[in-house]
């Protein structure tokens, strides 16, 4: 009889989508991507396509916050997080009635210090109004989570320390008054992250943070996202449902202790 460690040799390793990471999509502006030189617009179209791909499949999509509480329970099997940058004002009327209509949720994350105003910071792409106080009340009633995108849109790899606290612990503070409620996730401007900003992100008090592709600091307060754009069909959502696992980390760091449920969340 081989002996156990020739045995585990001879039989066949697990496949990687065994334990895969978290899956969690990156949305931006639901409304018409003719002008769009970024494609990171999405046609109500497409969106509602797209939706029906996951609920087809058996796949619900979830707030980001939801989604690391189910894994912390053990209860994440077929939950997608879904989430949107900028806090663009069309949300509130091409993606949530979309949402609510598949039973699904999502994290907006928004820019309290660009309330009512417009996305400035993209020099070639058309301006979109993005979401007042009100909009945001208006989502965050309707089960929507909402988390921080920093006030105004900052590179945060290249703020000083004044403005990386202002950006993370006043962008909270700020959401935290028009929600009524906590915010504990928080969402990188232009994905940039190092060891410096993630510290700051923690000592701001979010529970959770999401970025593109974090590499080494991928954990809890640097998820990883799968950009979804408007070439997104079928069968290309569905090839990157399948690569995801060799491209992506699972979250290794814990959540702070704070941060309730969702502190249990290991790789």
């Amino acid at each position: 009889m081989p002996a156990p460690t020739a045995l585990r040799r001879l039989l066949p390793k697990p496949p990687l989508w065994v334990n895969p990471p978290l899956w969690v999509a990156m949305y931006h502006s639901i409304a018409d991507p003719a002008d769009d030189p970024y494609r990171v617009t999405v046609s109500p179209v497409r969106f509602a396509r797209q939706l029906h791909w996951l609920g087809d499949r058996g796949l619900r999509g979830v707030s980001v916050r939801e989604l690391l509480e189910a894994t912390a329970e053990g209860r994440a099997k077929g939950l997608v997080g879904l989430t949107f940058d900028d806090g663009y004002a069309d949300f509130l009327d091409s993606a949530l009635p979309l949402l609510r209509r598949h039973g699904f949720t999502a994290t907006v994350y928004v820019l309290p210090g660009r309330l009512g105003g417009a996305n400035d910071w993209d020099a070639e792409g058309p301006r979109k109004p993005l979401l007042s106080e009100e909009g945001i009340e208006r989502i965050a009633a309707a089960g929507m989570e909402i988390g921080s995108h920093g006030l105004t849109h900052r590179r945060l790899t290249e703020a000083d320390d004044a403005t990386l606290a202002d950006e993370t612990r006043r962008s909270r503070a700020l959401l935290e008054e028009i929600t009524g409620g906590p915010v504990d996730g928080f969402c990188y401007p232009y994905g940039a992250v190092d060891p410096r900003v993630v510290r700051a992100v923690r000592k701001a008090g979010y529970g959770h943070a999401c970025a593109i592709d974090p590499g080494p600091l991928t954990g809890a307060l640097a998820l990883p996202r799968v950009h979804i754009g408007e070439a997104d069909t079928s069968w290309r959502l569905t090839a990157k449902r399948v690569l995801h696992p060799l491209r992506r980390r699972r979250p290794t760091e814990l959540i702070p202790a704070h941060a309730g449920p969702a502190a249990a969340v290991l790789g």
